[in-house]
């Protein structure tokens, strides 16, 4: 890392053990520590082959700090730190950095390893929409069009049928058929976009565990991080993703599937978490489509999963062949268990509401 990035923001280099930090695989994250004091940060690299607008995340930060400063001033909202010149990023030439602070006594987990976990992340991305629930949403802008567009994603997977290799095809039959047999979920996903019905939000969409700070001792909830795709959009996104990332006890990398598994436990805690803060701001057809929310996000993300198999392996990285197919197994199996446990799921969301 160039030594002018620090000086950017007015530190004077010489002073600062700069080390990797962290373990996202997006953008380059590095923590930043002032050797005669207390001053740590956190810097990035913002990845702008994911990110073409660096700009936007930096405004929709900016205009959600902002109105929670004026809001909720005793909020915790790592914001981003100006350079000396004022701006919200640093343009070194060859890509954008950003500075935020860091927040002592905080781990961030990469998988929930209890209920109270659990809960306790979903709190506070529930917590992050609750304060946000009045923001004026006209000034945000996608930082990724289309993110989570279940259709968009449905024809893209339909074109890649269509081209693909006929040895991965063959390879993923009986996948790609059971991916077609449950498309209503994408019917489903396409009559409320055009109802209109389902309120935009500002949401956080990628409520992955370690997208929050979790306290080092006590593991009580901080606050939210990583903000790079804080944007409007819809409650299935984040409800949808901690289903996904929480209630199973492997990764989405795990090649056998028989461990995939739905844990009722965590699945009660992160809706309890989240309806704590939630509850009574949401809608009465929000409230139908928490379960609905599990289904959309888990087969969007199988269905990215098989489509980038079946084109070549373009956009996941990948460390053998058949990984992206495996991981769409895995995806499928999770999404199959869920459904599985529909019933005892949808009561428990009854009871959390």
């Amino acid at each position: 890392m160039d030594a002018h990035v620090l000086a950017a923001y007015g530190l004077e280099p010489r002073r600062f053990d700069v080390q990797p930090f962290g373990c996202g695989h997006i953008n380059k994250t590095y923590l930043a520590t002032d050797r005669a004091g207390d001053a740590h940060y956190i810097l990035q690299r913002i990845n702008t082959n994911v990110f073409k607008q660096p700009q936007v995340i930096a405004r929709n930060h900016r205009l959600a700090g902002d109105y929670l400063a004026r809001t909720q001033p005793d909020y915790l909202f790592p914001r981003i730190i100006p350079t000396a010149a004022g701006d919200d990023l640093h343009c070194d030439g060859t890509g954008y950095w950003r500075l935020t602070p860091y927040v002592p006594d905080t781990v961030a987990l990469n998988e929930a390893a209890s209920p109270k976990q659990a809960y306790e992340a979903a709190k506070q991305f529930g917590r992050l929409a609750r304060l946000t629930a009045n923001i004026d949403l006209s000034e945000f802008q996608p930082t990724i069009p289309n993110f989570h567009n279940l259709a968009l994603r449905f024809e893209a997977f339909e074109r890649a049928v269509a081209t693909a290799d006929e040895a991965r095809k063959h390879k993923a039959a009986q996948l790609i058929e059971a991916m077609l047999a449950a498309a209503s979920i994408v019917e489903t996903y396409v009559a409320l976009v055009r109802a209109g019905t389902l309120p935009d939000r500002l949401m956080h969409h990628d409520t992955k565990i370690n997208n929050v700070l979790l306290h080092r001792d006590t593991f009580e909830g901080v606050c939210v991080i990583d903000l790079d795709t804080l944007m409007p959009g819809k409650i299935l996104s984040d409800v949808g993703d901690m289903v996904r990332t929480y209630v199973c006890p492997v990764s989405e990398e795990e090649r056998d599937v028989s461990r995939v598994v739905v844990r009722e436990a965590y699945f009660a805690a992160l809706m309890d978490g989240y309806l704590s803060e939630m509850r009574g701001a949401l809608t009465a057809l929000e409230r139908e489509l928490l379960f609905y929310a599990g289904e959309f996000m888990i087969y969007m993300q199988a269905l990215r999963f098989l489509t980038d198999y079946l084109a070549g392996d373009v956009y996941y990285p990948v460390t053998y062949e058949e990984h992206n197919f495996d991981r769409a197994r895995n995806q499928w199996a999770l999404l199959t268990e869920l459904r599985r446990k529909e019933h005892a799921l949808r009561e428990i969301i009854r009871e959390c509401l």
